[in-house]
């Protein structure tokens, strides 16, 4: 009976253990003072909300703005990589960018991780496309366009002006992502407004 108590006691503390290091590895949340200071509050349901400009650093190690990709349609996936569904989803992104790539759709991937966890990461990733890392300030960003951080992964999907046009939340998968390019497509040939386009991919 003894040895019996013993070895439940002992896994249900291993499993204590685990679940108190998962929590721990998630970035902190502190009460924001104010959004960052390249961001306005916006409300991304309204049409026409162009999102701004911010900064953040790449896996190169260099900072990034978000305007070096203008012109281009972007997915800004949000993952991490301690997130399942977010490895899941790379390698499918990384298919769909070289696929997409020459119609002027761009892929950007922004970790809300720990920068080694995302450098040790992207060697085995090969990632084709760009990564950008933050924690708070990348929540604080996402919360000040008006859109709640409730998990990962998301994504999100920008026109090339800098227009939102949808917010896709969980992990993607192809017909989604093939949803998105059709719809972006008829977004370059004029057939569609940023309004149709948004509601196009809102009706997916």
């Amino acid at each position: 009976m003894q040895r019996s108590f013993l070895v439940f006691a002992m896994g249900f503390i291993a499993l204590m253990a685990g679940a108190l290091f998962y929590a721990a590895r998630l970035p902190v949340r502190e009460p924001a003072s104010g959004p960052p200071a390249a961001a306005a509050a916006q409300d991304p349901s309204v049409p026409g909300t162009v999102h701004p400009e911010f900064s953040l650093p790449g896996i190169d190690g260099k900072s990034h703005d978000f305007s070096e990709w203008a012109g281009k349609n972007r997915l800004l996936n949000f993952w991490a990589t301690w997130c399942a569904p977010c490895r899941r989803e790379i390698p499918l992104l990384k298919t769909f960018q070289t696929e997409q790539g020459a119609t002027g759709i761009q892929v950007i991937g922004i970790a809300v991780d720990f920068p080694d966890d995302v450098a040790k990461y992207a060697h085995s990733a090969a990632f084709n496309y760009p990564v950008l890392v933050g924690q708070d300030d990348v929540m604080n960003l996402v919360e000040s366009w008006g859109i709640d951080f409730v998990g990962l992964p998301f994504t999100m999907v920008v026109s090339a002006d800098g227009e939102l046009l949808d917010t896709h939340f969980g992990e993607l998968h192809r017909d989604q992502l093939d949803a998105i390019a059709a719809v972006l497509g008829r977004l370059e040939r004029g057939e569609l407004d940023a309004d149709g386009a948004r509601k196009a991919l809102q009706g997916n």
